[in-house]
C-alpha cells in the first residue's frame, strides 16, 4: 500500500489516544470517528495515526497508515461492547474499515508540540514528511483533498 501511494491520495491523520485503540486498527481492521466529525472531513484513501504520550517510546509521531477500505455508521456501544457504560455509549461513529496496518519508512515526529485533532494531507506529504509541520498542505493541496474526498466521511 505506502510503496504505490498515489501522491494525490487523501490522508486522514488521526490523533490516538489508547494502545487498545492502534491494536483494533491493526489486529481487528477498523478505527471509529465520532460521527459529528466525521461529517466535516473529506472521505480517506488512507488512515494514518499520531500517537500520543500513552504510547511511551512512540509517543508524538506518526508511525503507522493503512488503507480505508470501507465505512459504516455504528454506536459507540455496539463498537466496544466493554464499554456499555461510557458517556458516549449511545453516539454514532463512523466505523472506517481498514486494510492491512503498515510501518512508514520512518516515523513523523511532533517537535514544537503542534495540537491537532485531525489533519488532512496528501499522499506525498505523507511519504516525504519527517516533522507534522511538513503535513500540512499548501492551499491547491488543500482545495484538491477536498474535491477527491468530497462526497464527506459519513455519507
Amino acid at each position: 500500500m505506502l510503496s504505490d501511494l498515489d501522491p494525490d491520495a487523501v490522508v486522514l491523520v488521526a490523533v490516538i489516544t489508547r494502545p487498545e485503540d492502534l491494536a483494533l486498527a491493526r489486529d481487528a481492521g477498523w478505527y471509529r470517528l465520532p460521527e459529528p466529525q466525521a461529517a466535516r472531513l473529506p472521505f480517506p484513501d488512507v488512515l494514518a495515526f499520531y500517537q500520543t504520550a500513552a504510547f511511551g517510546d512512540e509517543r508524538w509521531s506518526v508511525r503507522y497508515a493503512a488503507p480505508v477500505r470501507g465505512r459504516e455508521l455504528v454506536l459507540r456501544r455496539d463498537l466496544l461492547p466493554g464499554e456499555t457504560g461510557h458517556p458516549r455509549a449511545g453516539q454514532a461513529y463512523l466505523k472506517l474499515q481498514l486494510g492491512p496496518l503498515e510501518m512508514l519508512p520512518r516515523p513523523i515526529v511532533n517537535p514544537r508540540w503542534h495540537h491537532f485533532t485531525f489533519l488532512v494531507t496528501t499522499g506525498a506529504r505523507l511519504l516525504a514528511a519527517r516533522i507534522i509541520h511538513d503535513l500540512v498542505p499548501s492551499q491547491a493541496e488543500h482545495e484538491l483533498l477536498w474535491m477527491r474526498g468530497e462526497e464527506g466521511l459519513n455519507t
